[in-house]
């Protein structure tokens, strides 16, 4: 069963603009890196107070952070993108907040079908 995963982080204010402008032209290595861990559905959402939320879903946690970690294709974009974050301790994608998912449409309706 894939696992649905949320994730917030905070971006520096002065930098939201080329934090935008960074994410509309990943680099294709990066972003093929992401495909090859197991995620899926990936997206991210940017408030114009720099709180980021993102999600994506995937058959195990464990074994797409493990990919992403080791895979020489993802250490360059995320120690470029370390600096545009508050109080982030370690790489972007190591590091960020989860959040419990709480309620979602289709398991609910699901339960009664």
């Amino acid at each position: 069963m894939a696992e649905r995963v949320c994730f917030r982080l905070q971006v520096r204010p002065e930098r939201l603009g080329e934090y935008r402008a960074r994410h509309a032209n990943v680099p294709r290595e990066m972003l093929e890196a992401i495909e090859d861990s197991g995620r899926r559905n990936y997206s991210l959402f940017l408030h114009d107070d720099g709180t980021l939320i993102g999600y994506y879903d995937t058959d195990s946690v464990e074994a797409s952070q493990t990919a992403l970690s080791t895979d020489p294709r993802t250490t360059p974009w995320e120690f470029a993108m370390a600096d545009f974050f508050v109080a982030l301790d370690g790489r972007p994608d190591q590091s960020a907040t989860t959040l419990p998912e709480i309620f979602n449409l289709h398991d609910q309706l699901s339960k009664d079908a």
